[in-house]
């Protein structure tokens, strides 16, 4: 083949491969049909992590690429709902429901990324409670229970060891912090250094500054505003992302330093979404995954997660 065959040969196939390509982290992630997600995760770069509702199942997935696969089976009688990632061990925290998904316990799992075995398994609550979402910071793991109005802290070493079951604490959430009989505490983050927790309160669209040793929550002077509909939040520098799953909305505040205030100071919209139950952040860009929770699950039923531009 002379030379000028061999550029044009070259040309078409760099033409056709890039033509052929799949899109750069994709608008719309697809996710099992029938998964039933509710939370979400980011890991190592563009991994993310979603849990099933329905069997308790893990996804992992590549934000780049929209590929991704099971890395956990789940079983009968677990729920998976609010994930945290832990980059010290690649550790997945997993809030585990309780007998309001019609589950017998309240429980916490803790895999391992790199080949989904479980490493930790506690037991949070025997009482009618919903472990909802969770948090890793620097010293501890604590999960919301949408029900009791308390947290549970389950202690971590420095470089991110798992304690014993006897080691998980309950503590009682204080302050201003109403107790509605609904769905209450309910999504949860941290501050960058630990020393303050955000929660949602979805009952009273209500948004609290909470602190991790002694449960004392502060509502943040929101101006008035109620998040209603508030589930999963990201804290992003002073910015706090909100899911307003209901709304089909994600509202967007802006904190004072000392997390006492803040403002609402837009919604993010798609039309894509479907009752956004939780997000995490990766670039300069959101992702919400649809957790569809007005349509039954069937094995039929198609998931996705949504990535939208932050502001």
């Amino acid at each position: 083949m002379r030379i000028s065959q061999v550029l044009v040969a070259g040309a078409l196939f760099f033409a056709g491969g890039a033509l052929a390509a799949p899109p750069v982290f994709p608008e719309v992630i697809p996710l099992p049909t029938g998964f039933a997600p509710e939370g979400i995760v980011r890991g190592y770069g563009a991994e993310f992590f979603t849990g099933s509702l329905v069997d308790g199942s893990i996804y992992k997935g590549d934000l780049r690429t929209g590929d991704g696969a099971i890395l956990v089976q789940g079983g009968g009688g677990e729920a998976s709902v609010g994930l945290s990632f832990d980059e010290r061990t690649g550790y997945l925290f997993v809030a585990g429901g309780g007998p309001i998904l019609g589950l017998a316990t309240s429980v916490a799992r803790v895999y391992d990324t790199d080949d989904g075995s479980l490493v930790g398994f506690y037991e949070l609550s025997n009482q009618f409670s919903f472990v909802n979402d969770v948090v890793v910071t620097r010293s501890a793991a604590y999960f919301t229970d949408s029900l009791l109005g308390v947290l549970y802290r389950l202690p971590l070493s420095a470089n991110g060891d798992l304690p014993d079951p006897s080691a998980v604490e309950v503590v009682p959430l204080g302050g201003d912090f109403v107790i509605t009989g609904g769905i209450d505490a309910n999504g949860i983050d941290a501050t960058a250094d630990g020393k303050a927790l955000l929660i949602s309160h979805s009952s009273l669209g209500y948004i609290y500054r909470v602190d991790p040793l002694s449960g004392d929550a502060v509502r943040i002077d929101l101006g008035g505003i109620l998040v209603d509909s508030a589930d999963g939040i990201q804290l992003s520098g002073r910015t706090l992302y909100v899911a307003q799953a209901l709304l089909n909305q994600i509202a967007v505040v802006e904190l004072a330093p000392d997390l006492s205030s803040g403002a609402l100071t837009g919604t993010i919209t798609d039309s894509a979404f479907d009752i956004p139950s939780a997000l995490d952040v990766f670039g300069n860009n959101l992702y919400a995954v649809n957790s569809r929770l007005s349509v039954p699950p069937d094995p039929s039923t198609e998931y996705s997660i949504v990535k939208a531009p932050k502001r």
